[in-house]
This record gives structure tokens, C-alpha cells and sequence, in this order.
């Protein structure tokens, strides 16, 4: 690992303030953007040209299945998003103060950033996972389920309480390349931004960075969030990963690998930004009451 410090590491608060702040992140954005992850899975889940894009995809569910479709199951999101955007921000920073420790560096280096998202994506995956396999059920257009609950008494019938965690080793693929992606490229973007001058201008500087961290985690999670949905789906021609990526590179071409990326990228790009303006600011708004005790 590099020594090279680039950015001064401010002192950590403690984990509960992290998780707190990550957890008010999470729900912002999923508000904001959930419509295009219900695009991005159909189009994941669709073996043909069912949807032809992003704005073709919106239309053909509104128009076959009403407005509301495009929210359903957002109910098991909307209670994932503040364990799971908690645990992504609280662990990237535990994990940070790790490694740090480990190499012996006082402040955070590109090599180490990366290192630290990937860690902290494999241990957000094992909040995710139960949530994203309801999510994915209640999302395919043919499914069968009116909520969550009729979700999870299918599953636990048929599989066991450890059938929630199906899709457990790609889930844990796909978020370790997009926290990889996402908190490098973010610590990268900071140190050449020129230092903030008011708050607006941290907030531009801050939904900067984190857009494009969003947005090059999602060019490389993609085909991993590709398999991962259709293992979750219930398709038992999937069931590991990298094979997994191979079959549908051979049957359907290394096009398909990325289906869904459109929508994904305006959700995970714009939504990268969202997440690191919102947890920023919360930091900052408990930073405040933490040294004001």
C-alpha cells in the first residue's frame, strides 16, 4: 500500500451516528429513484427484447399495469435501505479505520479506499440479501405475490429460513465491485476538486464525487447484478456466479451482461450523488450535537 496521503481523514464519530446518518441516506434516495430499479430488473429478467429501453419500459408497465406498478415491492426496499446504506457508510468507515491502523497511515490513500469499499460491500451484502430476493420476487412481472409477507411465507415454506439468503455469493460479487468502484473513485474525484469555499459548494463538490462513483460502480457491477437477479428470480439455470456470467454471455451475448444499465446508472449515478450529499450533511448535523455534549 501506498503512504501517499492525499486527504486528511477528520476524526471518526461513533457508530451509532454513522449508522444513523447512512440509514437517512438510504431512504432519500430510494424515494427519489425506485421507479428505475423496477426498469432495471425487468429489463434484467427479460431473456428477450420484451423492453426496448429505458422510457419503452416505463410506458409498457404503466400502460399494461398502471402508475402504481412502478412502486411495487418498495415496501421491503424502503425497510432495506436504512440497514443497508447504514451498514455501507458505518462499515466503509469502521473498515477505513481498520486498514488504517493496519498499514499504519493517518489518512486514506486511493489504494486503501478501494480496499475499504470492497470490504464494506462484502458486509452490507449479508443485510441485503433477504431484502433484495422480496424485492425481486414482488418486481417480475409475473409474479404471483401481493406483498412481502406472502414472499416470505413462500420462501421459508418451501426453502427454510436459509432460503432468504439465495443469491447470498452473487449479492456479495455485486456489491463488493460497486463499493470498490464507488468509494475509490470518490476519494480519487475529491482530491483533485479544488477545496469548497461555502456549504453550496461543498454540496456540488459532494453530489460530484458521489455521481460519479455511482456511476463507475455500476459500469462495473453490472453483469453481476444481471445474475444476481435471475438466480433471485427463482431460475434454477443460475446458480453461481462467474459460470453464470459465461451462459449468458454465449446464449445471448456479452450485450445482455448490461441489460438494465441505463436505467441503473440514472438511478446508481444521480443516486451516488444523492447518497453522499445526504450522509455528508447528516455527518456534519451529528458531528455537531456529538462535540456539542
Amino acid at each position: 500500500m501506498s503512504s501517499t496521503t492525499t486527504t486528511t481523514t477528520p476524526k471518526p464519530l461513533p457508530f451509532i451516528y454513522q449508522f444513523g446518518a447512512g440509514a437517512i441516506a438510504g431512504v432519500s434516495e430510494i424515494l427519489v429513484m425506485y421507479p428505475l430499479d423496477v426498469v432495471k430488473t425487468r429489463q434484467q429478467l427479460a431473456t428477450t427484447d420484451a423492453y426496448k429501453g429505458t422510457i419503452n419500459c416505463i410506458k409498457k408497465i404503466v400502460r399494461e399495469e398502471g402508475f402504481s406498478r412502478l412502486y411495487k415491492g418498495i415496501a421491503a426496499p424502503i425497510l432495506m435501505e436504512a440497514p443497508k446504506r447504514a451498514t455501507k457508510f458505518a462499515a466503509n468507515d469502521e473498515w477505513g479505520k481498520f486498514y488504517r491502523k493496519q498499514f499504519g497511515v493517518t489518512s486514506m490513500t486511493p489504494s486503501l479506499a478501494i480496499l475499504t469499499g470492497a470490504t464494506a460491500g462484502a458486509t452490507e451484502s449479508f443485510v441485503v440479501v433477504p431484502f433484495e430476493l422480496i424485492k425481486i420476487r414482488l418486481q417480475d412481472k409475473t409474479t404471483k405475490f401481493n406483498g412481502m409477507l406472502d414472499v416470505i411465507k413462500d420462501i421459508v415454506t418451501k426453502n427454510g429460513p436459509l432460503g432468504l439468503y439465495k443469491g447470498m455469493e452473487s449479492t456479495l460479487w455485486r456489491h463488493i465491485w460497486w463499493n470498490a468502484g464507488y468509494f475509490g473513485v470518490i476519494h480519487q474525484v475529491r482530491s483533485i476538486m479544488p477545496k469548497p469555499k461555502s456549504s453550496s459548494e461543498k454540496t456540488l463538490i459532494d453530489l460530484t464525487c458521489g455521481s460519479i462513483g455511482g456511476t463507475f460502480g455500476t459500469m462495473l457491477n453490472t453483469p453481476f447484478d444481471v445474475v444476481k437477479s435471475r438466480i433471485q428470480a427463482g431460475s434454477t439455470r443460475y446458480k453461481w456466479t462467474y459460470p453464470s456470467l459465461v451462459v449468458v454471455a454465449k446464449e445471448e451475448g456479452i450485450g445482455a451482461l448490461y441489460k438494465g444499465f441505463v436505467p441503473k446508472v440514472l438511478r446508481l449515478g444521480p443516486g451516488g450523488g444523492i447518497l453522499l450529499v445526504v450522509y455528508t450533511a447528516a455527518i456534519e448535523f451529528f458531528r455537531t450535537i456529538h462535540e456539542g455534549k
